[in-house]
């Protein structure tokens, strides 16, 4: 898992989302490492696939990845 690229994180991230957050720390964790990894300061996210597609979900998971250390955006859909 240590070896996970960023686009692999981003998908099981979304997969996460879908099933009610399961392991969702697990997976920041990971994100954050191929970020680091790959020197990307930012997480980038399709809001038309996430589960709260609205600006209080996409804050809300914004306020929850920083506090585990990782800037989260989202692409213009």
């Amino acid at each position: 898992m240590s070896d996970l690229t960023l686009a692999a994180a981003v998908e099981n991230i979304y997969a996460s989302l879908a099933a009610s957050n399961e392991e969702l720390d697990t997976h920041i964790v990971a994100l954050k490492a191929a970020l680091a990894r790959e020197g990307v300061k930012e997480a980038v996210f399709d809001p038309a696939k996430l589960a709260q597609n609205n600006r209080q979900g996409r804050k809300l998971m914004q306020s929850y990845f920083k506090k585990r250390g990782v800037a989260v955006n989202f692409s213009a859909a």
